[in-house]
């Protein structure tokens, strides 16, 4: 299944798309603002510019103080045009705000909901290019006739172990037909594919020159076929990001998925038997779920603000790593919002998020930082836990 590791980085995904897209919001405020006090050239009545300008810049900095909420706004003393221009600005850019916060909501469950067809598609690949192997063998052989010709290790793919495995596997054929994966339409692509980077790599060179490979051996050839192939040439990669938007922040989750359903097939101590990796076991329930740590960090953005600056005294806030941010409200409102799951879980689960996604040191930041929070908000009542909520995971 797609553990909710993987669902905690599609919302954290998101979240950073979603301030980016709010970064974008202010600056249109800001330039409506400044756009509003410009001369008007039509006018045959006298244009004070400085007067203009100071308006402007008085404007800008209203709207700045009445982000969060308006009450500045109805107290301030500002002429009557740059109050009505400030309110304005302001529902322009709470609304764009609300925009992209609904779009960014439904992106990610439709990203989330696409990856099990993007990891089989990647797993078909594998199995088009082993059946590619069979065929041409066949013709081969048809055109030798009684020739004593020695075919050798040419046919390595297309007896494949680990592939037949997965090929004849009754859940992995279920997996197919419930997400509607087949590659019928690109027949000539696997052709041009197999004979322009399969056939010329240097994995699956290696693999020709064994003799009767083993189980193993047949495993560490596909998955190095998958990683070392398929996922580093950019014209395959491009019929995937063709049919998935999102691909560029879906490409490592669905590699590490095709190679594990690889590893499963492969008999190996570490795989996890015969079952495909679905998007959860109980989709509703971890949709609901991931949903919703993406609202409650919206939500608490403020707050979660705050307590980060209060915690980081001798930093400016706007100067610390955006993605430490992001992960630390993300986490303050995971241990807040879901008492069922212990806080040593939440913290380590967004410490591995900020391994792969924030600068080198914001391991220790973001663990320091969350371990201090949560003892707090856990003393003031703003965390509570109940159930194996309770547990102590260290």
């Amino acid at each position: 299944m797609l553990n909710r590791r993987i669902l905690r980085v599609k919302a954290f995904q998101n979240l950073y798309a979603y301030e980016q897209c709010k970064g974008s919001n202010l600056n249109i405020a800001r330039d409506f603002i400044r756009e509003s006090f410009l001369p008007d050239l039509n006018s045959m009545e006298v244009q004070d510019k400085p007067a203009l300008t100071k308006d402007a810049e008085e404007a800008v900095k209203l709207f700045d103080q009445n982000l969060e909420n308006e009450s500045l706004l109805k107290a301030s003393e500002s002429k009557a045009k740059i109050k009505q221009v400030v309110l304005q600005a302001l529902k322009q850019y709470h609304a764009a705000n609300e925009k992209d916060h609904q779009f960014m909501l439904k992106n990610m469950v439709t990203s989330a909901e696409r990856i099990p067809q993007l990891y089989l598609l990647a797993i078909e690949l594998l199995q088009a290019f082993a059946k590619h192997v069979e065929k041409e063998i066949e013709k081969k052989k048809k055109l030798a006739g009684d020739n004593p010709i020695a075919f050798a290790n040419e046919l390595n793919l297309a007896n494949n172990q680990v592939l037949k495995t997965i090929r004849e596997s009754p859940i992995y054929q279920a997996a197919l037909a419930r997400n509607n994966v087949n590659l019928d339409d690109i027949e000539l692509e696997i052709k041009e594919w197999f004979r322009d980077y399969i056939k010329t790599s240097e994995p699956y060179q290696e693999y020709l020159k064994i003799a009767e490979p083993t189980l193993e051996q047949d495993y560490e050839a596909a998955d190095d076929l998958l990683k070392k192939v398929i996922f580093k040439n950019e014209v395959i990669l491009n019929f995937f990001s063709e049919k998935d938007l999102n691909w560029t922040e879906n490409k490592s989750v669905v590699r590490s998925l095709a190679s594990k359903v690889l590893k499963n097939a492969s008999g190996s101590e570490e795989s996890e038997g015969d079952q495909m990796p679905e998007i959860a076991m109980n989709w509703d329930e971890d949709k609901e779920f991931f949903q919703n740590i993406f609202n409650f960090t919206i939500e608490n953005d403020a707050m979660s603000k705050a307590l980060i600056a209060q915690k980081t005294k001798n930093w400016d806030i706007e100067r610390l790593a955006y993605t430490d941010k992001i992960i630390i409200s993300m986490a303050i409102a995971e241990m807040k919002h879901f008492p069922s799951i212990p806080v040593k879980v939440s913290i380590n689960e967004y410490i591995d998020i900020s391994k792969t996604y924030s600068t080198p040191k914001s391991k220790q930041f973001v663990n320091g930082l969350l371990d201090v929070l949560a003892k707090e908000l856990t003393d003031s009542g703003l965390i509570r836990k109940s159930g194996r909520g309770l547990l102590d995971n260290k």
